[in-house]
């Protein structure tokens, strides 16, 4: 297919008239139309096609329509029935009342494309670009990001689940690409282990049985490796993804000892960001956040909070399940940056802050990266002797001790993690007689104090933001990071935001684009109309509790 550029996107008379008619108070993609105007062009979306071919359906609609389908909820059928049938749509695309529309199929096809050419930031981008234009966007005061988890929309599965299951996936992508050769090598109790889903086999419950049952499957996994990478098999059933799926999850779970195949053991299999989890989403991971487990992926959303103006969603960022919020500061900002929608201030829960976080956001953006700080965990925090007693000199790199003792060792040198630090050690002959040697070390075997501190910008950084967070001023102020909670729910909500649609971290990453897209979409149109937002949930009961009560509740409350 080819991209033909169509006509300057004005509405037909006839649309324009029944629209008008039909919906007398408008509706949200009536008022958006009318208020932003075409909000995409095909010749944004130009590089998506090939230059010969069969015209395609306009790019800057189908944009509009995946936006639209988000919006509302709707599937792929839902969305081109839409366009076929409702005045409102054909409004907002600027159709003719007769244009009979698209099969529904295009939009699949379309998302393709826009996954293939990593195209959706475009999307949001879109929606930005005619809210700024309509001075509805005001980026340069405040901002705040929070992320939440993503299920996979594979089941998950159980260790038994996985490997039969990635067994009989490989099975299956070999009999359609070489039957008559996987006849031949193919076990008979195949046929009766495999053929069916594992969900729908019955595992004993015994641990031994099951034992029995994993290290079987694990023979008959190795024994078709075996036959894939021998010189006598098709060389082309080695590029099938399912095999080097099965390739990678049995060095992962087995391995030979003395000749037979076993389970490694739980220590000795992969951490979670490498572990796979599913043979139909192999970009999904698992993970574990306090109460919650779950194998699929994390989303990070960024909005502004301005009073006067709609919570515009300016960013968001979706990785495997893995990957913390610590490590996501600095993307993200460079993701505002790319699309000028730095905030002076941005408001983070405890999960993003670190103290090169900080430094880098101040330095590099110009931007202050707030949000509570992880109390130290050095020895004796807290305590007469803890890190904050002592007092360091950076410029003769020495630290005293509260008893006025000076250090001996300054060497510069690394973490576990490979950040730089500052070590610090004392004098054995000094810290031996001391009388609060033992209050000072947490071993019951050390003879002297040692220190680990942060470059000197970091480590001022962090003990500024620590004493800021004491101070009910900073705290008062915080209360603005609570109201993307409310995003988050609502993406969930109304988009669907908890589950994905697609298999694979590139269309769920799509996914999420249109859904910051569509949230935006709908909070213009909620601002056009003048609706409020919505208030905290307050359950009957609570609303009998004391009126002091419910003063000291709103005082905890934050704005939207």
């Amino acid at each position: 297919m080819s991209m033909q550029p169509k006509g300057s996107g004005e509405i037909p008379a006839e649309t324009v008239r029944v629209a008008r008619a039909a919906f007398p108070k408008g509706s949200l993609a009536i008022r958006v139309r009318d208020e932003l105007g075409p909000l995409f062009t095909d010749e944004e979306f130009a590089d998506l096609f090939p230059v010969r071919g069969k015209p395609a359906w306009s790019p800057g609609r189908l944009v509009l329509v995946l936006v639209l389908q988000f919006v509302e909820g709707l599937t792929d059928r839902q969305a081109a029935e839409a366009v076929r049938a409702r005045i409102d749509f054909k409004y907002a695309l600027g159709l003719e009342l007769t244009d009979p529309g698209f099969d529904f199929s295009v939009l699949s096809e379309f998302r393709d494309r826009l996954v293939q050419a990593d195209a959706g930031l475009r999307v949001l981008d879109g929606i930005l670009a005619a809210a700024r234009a309509k001075g509805l966007l005001k980026s340069a005061g405040r901002a705040r990001t929070d992320s939440t988890h993503v299920l996979s929309s594979a089941r998950q599965l159980n260790l038994l689940e996985l490997v039969a299951e990635t067994l009989r996936s490989a099975l299956n992508a070999i009999a359609q690409a070489e039957p008559d050769w996987l006849v031949e090598v193919a076990d008979p109790d195949w046929f009766r282990h495999y053929a069916t889903r594992a969900e729908d086999s019955r595992f004993p419950r015994a641990r031994a049985k099951r034992d029995e049952v994993g290290a079987r499957i694990g023979r008959d996994g190795m024994q078709l490796l075996r036959a894939v990478f021998s010189p006598q098999a098709p060389g082309g059933l080695r590029m099938l993804d399912e095999v080097e799926f099965l390739r990678r999850l049995w060095v992962q779970q087995f391995h030979l000892v003395e000749g037979e195949v076993r389970r490694r053991d739980p220590k000795d299999r992969p951490p979670g960001a490498t572990r796979l989890v599913t043979p139909y989403d192999t970009d999904a991971r698992g993970c574990i956040k306090r109460d919650t487990l779950w194998d699929g992926y994390r989303v990070h959303l960024t909005e502004t909070c301005e009073p006067g103006a709609p919570n515009l969603v300016t960013n968001v960022v979706t990785t495997d399940s893995t990957v913390q919020d610590q490590v996501m500061s600095a993307r993200v900002h460079a993701a505002l940056a790319a699309r000028d929608c730095l905030p002076a201030e941005h408001w983070v829960d405890a999960g993003y802050p670190t103290a090169s976080q900080i430094v880098a956001a101040r330095r590099d953006h110009g931007v202050e990266l707030l949000g509570p700080m992880v109390a130290s965990t050095a020895a004796q925090s807290g305590g007469p002797f803890s890190q904050d007693a002592f007092t360091i000199d950076w410029e003769t790199q020495q630290v005293t001790c509260p008893n006025g003792i000076a250090s001996t060792q300054w060497r510069e040198s690394r973490s576990q993690q490979g950040l730089p630090v500052i070590r610090v050690r004392f004098s054995q002959a000094d810290c031996r007689p001391c009388p609060h040697l033992r209050d000072c070390v947490n071993s019951p075997k050390a003879e002297r104090r040692e220190l680990n501190l942060r470059r000197r910008d970091e480590h001022e950084a962090v003990r500024r933001a620590r004493a800021e967070q004491q101070t009910d001023e900073w705290k008062e102020r915080y209360k603005i990071r609570a109201g993307v909670e409310g995003t988050i729910s609502q993406a969930v909500g109304r988009c669907g935001l908890r589950r994905s649609r697609y298999r694979g971290l590139s269309k769920t990453s799509l996914q999420h684009q249109l859904t910051g897209a569509a949230i935006n979409l709908a909070r213009i149109d909620a601002h056009l109309a003048d609706t409020p937002r919505a208030h905290t949930r307050t359950s009957h009961f609570a609303r009998l509790r004391p009126a002091e009560q419910q003063l000291d509740g709103a005082k905890q409350q934050a704005p939207n």
